[in-house]
């Protein structure tokens, strides 16, 4: 079986709007089931390809703040 989960995922979501898109995002995080998680990767990959050194930088460092914070709890 031939699986493409990138396929698919852009399939579902390539005609939502941008509250489509973060309502996705946010069930996806809310709901944490482990089967999601690639999904969200998916997102992120996207975000990340479309984003410029700036904003990757930020994105990094929030990460590492979330990061941190996580793993103080």
């Amino acid at each position: 079986m031939d699986l493409n989960i990138r396929k698919a995922i852009l399939h579902n979501i390539k005609e939502n709007s941008q509250d489509e898109l973060e309502a996705t995002i946010v069930d996806a995080i809310q709901d944490g089931e482990e089967k999601l998680l690639p999904g969200l990767g998916y997102l992120f990959e996207l975000i990340w390809q479309e984003s410029d050194e700036a904003v990757k930088v930020e994105m990094v460092s929030t990460l590492e703040k979330a990061v941190q914070q996580s793993s103080a709890q």
